[in-house]
């Protein structure tokens, strides 16, 4: 990913831009740097783009776009099948780049792997999924047709949390349907992502048609503008803060712009008075605390029925106390660091205000440098902020509802609605709970953090609209057009 574009161990090159096929560096060789949360020191230089960069991605991607739409659905198949390939031959680079810059245990990277690879394969299959229908008219002789096509130029801006599955989905889906891409990598992961664009490039996808942009954090907000508004780009696919969504939202709005949004998240898992409770506690501590409960679908609001809110939650503590924290690099660590000082700063405040206002810290709390031990707070209140607001770390609080109807009424008690999740013996009612959740995800006796690569993702309210994943992101990637042939005269009244 580095100019000469040669394989190598994580660390050992620089991170530049692809722009229009060609690896570059950004214009008057302007780098930046990001922070690995093991050691808090300084990775390698990443090209940090200016906004001509940007412009010049877009141009790029624009130019490639009537080519590419225009090839045949085999040959993007297999270009993809191949990027599959490369992206598992690669992964011990891949993962060993994630656990420097995300701080990721060796079983997240592996898994990222694996499904991002999936997410390929996934979407090579739906390069034959431009398909359209005929339908019925009432004019005498003429053959009406929906027509799916691609929209053109779109840009796909991932985040680093699950920076393989995620990076992946924003391209892959917008490139089955014919679609050219600029991928905006995230400050966090840009060499991570930066792996994505190697390997469409290296899979043979022809100049132009995949793009990646990296740039310094301080020109986040500009470069994002730039690459949003510009005439060429057609459709937005941001995953990321509901703050910035909000944000690309407004932009794109005022142009004119398709966008789909997976953002921020409050995820509730909802444990029944009938619930198996070693089931519920295995899922609770699953979905709070994988990858440091840093994953948008993480369990952040446990909502238990009075009846069993004792026994699930001395189970619960059980399992939270056993996991393994510290250094990701070793064997056997399950719980590396938090991804940077921020991040750790509002978790610890999340925490500490909920002990102010009266919870207690079941298990856990302590910490070292950005370690965070896996938390479980009870006594959990409305009048907290880690009631209200995403902690992205690892700490849940246990809420204790009265009744099933009182248990609904807290979990949907957020602006938020991606995931959720309902514990119950009985599956009917357990479902007829989920039914009631107002999220885009709802799992009965199953985790929060779950996900498919051919089921429609994506949230409500404040976690954003739209959906990936497989015909899902069909709807979000192509334009459906009307186009009617006249197969016989036509009589017009003037």
């Amino acid at each position: 990913m580095g100019t000469d574009n040669t394989p190598g161990e994580p660390g050992d090159r620089p991170q530049d831009l692809l722009i229009g096929g060609r690896w570059r560096q950004a214009e008057g060789g302007r780098t930046t740097f990001t922070l690995s949360p093991i050691t808090e020191q300084p990775l390698p230089p990443v090209a940090a783009a200016s906004r001509a960069d940007a412009t010049a991605a877009v141009k790029a991607a624009d130019a490639a776009f009537a080519t590419w739409s225009q090839s045949a659905p085999a040959a993007r198949r297999a270009l993809l099948l191949r990027a599959a390939d490369l992206l598992e031959e690669r992964a011990p680079r891949i993962t060993a780049t994630m656990t420097e810059e995300n701080g990721a245990v060796a079983a997240w990277g592996h898994f990222n792997v694996r499904l991002a690879a999936g997410i390929l394969r996934e979407a090579a299959a739906q390069a034959y999924g431009l398909v359209g229908e005929v339908l019925p008219s009432d004019v005498p002789g003429l053959l009406a047709l929906g027509v799916r096509q691609p929209v053109g130029v779109v840009v796909g801006i991932a985040p680093w949390n699950a920076p393989l599955i995620l990076g992946v989905r924003a391209v892959a889906w917008p490139l089955a349907y014919g679609n050219t891409v600029v991928l905006k990598a995230s400050e966090e992961s840009p060499r991570t992502h930066g792996a994505i664009a190697e390997v469409l490039r290296d899979a043979g996808l022809p100049d132009g048609v995949v793009n990646l942009v990296t740039n310094a954090p301080e020109d986040a907000a500009e470069i994002v503008e730039d690459l949003v508004v510009h005439p060429a780009v057609r459709a937005v696919n941001f995953t990321g803060s509901t703050r910035v969504g909000r944000i690309i939202a407004e932009k794109a709005a005022t142009h004119f712009k398709r966008t789909l949004l997976e953002l921020g998240g409050k995820a509730p898992l909802v444990v029944l008075d009938d619930a198996d409770l070693d089931a519920a506690a295995a899922a609770a501590s699953f979905g709070a605390f994988m990858y440091q409960g840093q994953i948008c679908m993480s369990t952040e609001r446990i909502v238990v029925d009075r009846s069993v809110a004792d026994a699930f939650t001395e189970r619960l503590v059980a399992r939270a106390g056993a996991l393994v924290t510290g250094d990701p690099r070793k064997p056997g660590t399950q719980l590396g660091p938090m991804i940077n000082r921020p991040s750790f700063a509002h978790l610890r405040a999340l925490i500490e205000d909920a002990v102010a206002g009266g919870a207690r810290i079941a298990t856990g709390g302590g910490f070292d440098d950005l370690v965070h031990e896996p938390t479980v707070i009870t006594g959990v209140t409305s009048a907290m902020r880690l009631y209200h607001e995403e902690s992205f770390g690892p700490a849940v609080g246990v809420v204790v509802a009265g009744d099933t109807d009182d248990a609904v009424r807290i979990a949907n008690d957020t602006p938020y609605g991606l995931s959720g999740a309902v514990f119950g013996k009985d599956e009917a009612r357990a479902m007829s709970v989920a039914k009631r959740l107002r999220t885009g995800i709802a799992h009965v006796n199953g985790a929060t953090v779950h996900d498919e690569l051919m089921m429609p993702f994506g949230g409500v309210g404040h976690s954003g609209w739209g959906r990936f994943g497989a015909r899902a992101a069909l709807a979000e990637f192509t334009d459906l057009r009307w186009i009617s042939v006249s197969q016989q005269p036509r009589h017009y009244p003037i």
